[in-house]
């Protein structure tokens, strides 16, 4: 069997993954000793820190003064959920969805919401819906960046600023990385292990005065469990959006978003967070453009994320492979990286169309990513040998 000789440098850190993504450069346990681990979040000090978190997040995001930040259970889902079961069902509702995020939003509205009155408008991975189609009198719910397809949309120009309805937005892979208008929007929702590298299981849900009003005049006909439920007697429970969150928090995990947060600061905030995820992607997106077996899953080179990267095999005789095949032959190449240390977890999501997946947040070095370039191609010339 033809062997090809290995890169002789290799990423100091290999964690590539699309979430949870890596830690912030520097990352170590000490990090979170001054976690209040074992006091309640309802004292003054857990109520202190969870504050202090909401506080940076509108800092750093620039999220205007006017709209509420909260922190939720479930993680990104979990923000998404409350909106959606809280604020849909006043008017007609239009989902946009180009990949299996967005995709989950529109089983959750059409199967088990059931609401009537719908309109779906979706693509196939690699391409972006025409919004132009979209009517913003209606409640609008999308990804800003599909993780599992590497589209995003490139701004929030097709919004218009006098609509009626409501523009209710994942953004758990474009947060803290991309310029996101905030005034377009009037729900976001992101979680804190994508572009900043904290821990699972938490969420944020933004609302604009727009959502909040909506929250407090309609009530949905169907029953809201406790952990979805954001009013009381008709008016916002505002505790929800100051650090008295609806359930238990993990302390620890509050410690680090903190951490991560205090890291975004010291770096230029948002502008520094874009900065180092847009000088990540162009390294990546270079190699691509040069490659002749790689090729970029997003058509359009304005809609391409700068965070979670997804990558197709163009090369001929991989792509004349039935699909199950190529399938295998992607996996192959992630296996054999995984097994050298130099990436991890690198594979296409498992409803995407196969290939690979590549994080290029702010939490990633530069130096890391560019030492992984390489052993790419290694391992795909590795795992071609084997079809011949």
């Amino acid at each position: 069997m033809t062997t090809f000789p290995k890169p002789d440098i290799r990423p100091a850190n290999a964690q590539f993954s699309s979430g949870p993504c890596t830690k912030r450069p520097g990352w170590t346990l000490e990090a979170l000793t001054d976690a209040p681990l074992g006091r309640s979040h309802r004292a003054k000090l857990g109520k202190t820190k969870l504050k202090a978190a909401i506080d940076l997040t509108r800092e750093i995001l620039a999220i205007p003064a006017d709209y509420r930040i909260g922190i939720v259970p479930a993680s990104d889902t979990g923000a998404m959920e409350m909106a959606l079961w809280s604020l849909l069902g006043e008017r007609g509702v239009d989902m946009v969805a180009w990949e299996s995020f967005g995709a989950g939003w529109v089983t959750d509205v059409v199967k088990q919401l059931q609401l009537k009155d719908v309109r779906t408008f979706d693509a196939p991975y690699g391409e972006i819906v025409d919004f132009a189609k979209v009517d913003f009198d209606r409640d609008v719910v999308f990804t800003w960046n599909g993780t599992t397809s590497g589209v995003r949309v490139p701004n929030a120009d097709f919004i218009p600023a006098d609509r009626k309805g409501l523009t209710i937005c994942d953004a758990t892979s474009s947060a803290f990385a991309q310029d996101m208008d905030y005034s377009k929007l009037d729900v976001v929702t992101f979680s804190w292990q994508k572009v900043l590298g904290g821990e699972g299981a938490h969420g944020m849900l933004i609302l604009s005065p727009r959502a909040v009003e909506r929250l407090e005049s309609y009530k949905p006909q169907w029953p809201l469990p406790k952990i979805f439920r954001m009013t009381k007697g008709g008016k916002l429970i505002e505790g929800i959006f100051t650090g008295e969150t609806i359930n238990t928090p993990s302390m620890l995990c509050v410690e680090d978003y903190l951490d991560a947060l205090q890291w975004a600061q010291s770096i230029g905030g948002l502008q520094g967070l874009m900065a180092r995820a847009n000088k990540n992607f162009a390294v990546l997106n270079d190699f691509v453009e040069k490659s002749d077996w790689l090729a970029n899953l997003a058509v359009v080179p304005e809609t391409r994320s700068n965070t979670s990267v997804c990558l197709s095999i163009k090369d001929a005789q991989v792509a004349a492979l039935p699909a199950d095949a190529q399938a295998a032959f992607a996996k192959a190449i992630v296996a054999l990286l995984e097994k050298e240390g130099v990436a991890f977890d690198i594979g296409a999501y498992r409803d995407a169309p196969s290939g690979l997946r590549i994080w290029t947040g702010a939490t990633v070095e530069t130096s890391d990513l560019q030492a992984l370039l390489p052993w790419l191609d290694w391992a795909f010339q590795t795992q071609k040998a084997q079809l011949s």
